[in-house]
């Protein structure tokens, strides 16, 4: 806990983001800088609740419910409150090992299972957490530090997003020899280019990946397995395989008009946009391509994808943007059936309809609404989007959506945006290696073991568990890592 009576004395306050007509014009952070004295104000708020859920790591009503990774929170809230910002990294360390991704974009489910939250607007766990890393990286606490001994067990480890990254991480303290294998130019995953610059600084990602490679990780990018090596051929030359390829097929909108062109997927514009940039600056290339510049844009789908469409539109100067959510409109306060410690599906404004609403002059979200037909020129592009209300009816006992008669209506729209979801892995590796599959085309492998059907494949990550959050990969990775230390040696001291 830190302060006894803090949490009746100090009222909650976050760490600031840059003004919305601010931040637009340019790519970087969002974020203030934190304030080392009023971040421990916010730690001193962590009340001596008893039973602390907030490090729980439970799901329940299928969200996260407290921390998936189960970050040892009242501990480091103290130690902040008591200026021993060192002890708390040390103690953050030992759970997470990259708080300064989950301290910028993990949704803070620890925060939604606070105690204090049931009475009180919940301790800024997430800024706590983000203020510890970033001091720990600023003060020179983090540095290599490479395993005394080698196992000479060979890992190959394919996908450098959260979930490879941290089972790279832990089997590489455990002594054995890991080689990441990442198709994309540079390693990261979705924390690279999927997440773009102004939410997930890069420089962030690739100080930690830099990191990993000093303490002997090897990362080989631009190698696609199933293309460019023969996955089998992983399993002649490694003692071990863990697949942690992430969930990157998107789910599809086959309505009438699909075949227009300037329908895009939303990866399709968010990773070929944060390339670009930092080509640019790697001087690699001069070029940037503001796709949505003086454009009407349509972004099908809710979630963190289409927030960051809507702000990576708006960067780009387009002419509107408004984002198509099928789902109601969450209330504000928590709704009878949304009891605490469940995650709160309540209301809110994200960074990029906080800029839409700055610039456009309102939430640039509207619900309970679906699309029916693209509409293009005569040159075969986009121009509209027909779109109608919807309202959920229970069919015995599933909800399906019904049409709203005379709710139709036309967006004018020159790009369109696919921001609805991912189905699951790409079935290259799948394919080739004959992994079994569950009903969502998930590679089949149970938690706890991560075992493929192939002895010596495991599976981790949104591959395995479908699209998820970056907290529950590096859950994910470091149980794997556990799992297939286990398998190697025998026995692990892994936690």
């Amino acid at each position: 806990m830190g302060k006894a009576t803090g949490f009746m004395e100090f009222e909650r306050k976050t760490i600031a983001n840059r003004p919305p007509l601010e931040r637009v014009k340019d790519w970087d952070e969002i974020h203030e800088h934190f304030d080392e004295e009023k971040v421990q104000t916010q730690g001193a708020r962590c009340m001596d609740c008893g039973t602390p859920y907030c490090h729980t790591g439970m799901t329940l009503a299928n969200m996260a419910s407290g921390c998936p990774v189960n970050n040892l929170i009242p501990e480091f809230n103290d130690l902040v409150y008591q200026g021993k910002w060192q002890d708390a990294y040390e103690r953050l360390m030992k759970t997470n090992n990259f708080p300064e991704f989950t301290g910028r974009v993990c949704p803070a489910p620890c925060e939604g299972s606070c105690v204090l939250g049931v009475i009180e607007p919940p301790v800024t766990i997430k800024d706590i957490e983000c203020s510890i890393i970033d001091k720990a990286w600023n003060e020179g606490w983090v540095t290599p530090t490479p395993p005394k001994e080698r196992t000479g067990k060979k890992i190959a480890v394919v996908g450098s997003g959260p979930a490879g990254l941290a089972a790279a991480d832990q089997l590489n303290k455990a002594g054995h020899l890991v080689t990441i294998f990442e198709r994309a130019d540079r390693p990261g995953g979705l924390l690279m280019y999927g997440i773009p610059n102004m939410k997930l600084e890069k420089q962030v990602v690739t100080r930690r990946t830099q990191l990993m490679e000093a303490e002997g990780v090897v990362i080989k990018c631009g190698v696609e397995i199933g293309k460019d090596i023969p996955a089998k051929q992983l399993m002649e030359e490694f003692d071990s395989v863990v697949l942690c390829c992430g969930a990157t097929k998107p789910r599809d909108l086959p309505i009438e008009g699909r075949e227009l062109t300037n329908i895009r997927f939303a990866m399709e514009f968010l990773g070929p946009n944060t390339k670009e940039l930092w080509d640019i600056k790697d001087g690699k290339s001069e070029q940037f391509t503001e796709l949505a510049k003086g454009k009407n844009v349509v972004i099908i789908g809710g979630g963190d994808t289409g927030t960051d469409c809507v702000g990576t539109s708006l960067r780009h100067g387009c002419k509107s943007v408004t984002q198509l959510e099928i789902m109601p409109k969450p209330p504000t306060e928590r709704a009878p059936n949304n009891p605490w410690p469940e995650w709160p599906k309540t209301y809110k404004m994200d960074y990029g309809q906080e800029e839409a609403a700055e610039i456009q002059g309102e939430d640039p979200r509207q619900y309970l609404v679906t699309s029916s037909k693209f509409e293009g020129d005569e040159e075969g592009k986009v121009k509209a989007v027909h779109i109608h209300n919807i309202e959920w009816t229970n069919d015995n006992g599933r909800f399906i959506p019904k049409k709203v008669e005379g709710s139709e209506r036309v967006l004018e729209a020159e790009l369109v945006l696919l921001a609805m979801g991912f189905l699951g892995p790409e079935a290259t590796i799948a394919e080739e290696l004959g992994l079994d599959l569950d009903a969502r085309s998930n590679v089949k492998a149970d938690y706890g073991t991560f075992k493929t059907n192939i002895e010596g494949v495991f599976a981790a990550g949104d591959m395995r568990r479908g699209q998820s959050l970056i907290v529950w990969a590096i859950n994910e990775g470091r149980a794997v890592a556990r799992e297939c230390d286990k398998f190697l040696m025998g026995s692990t001291k892994l936690p």
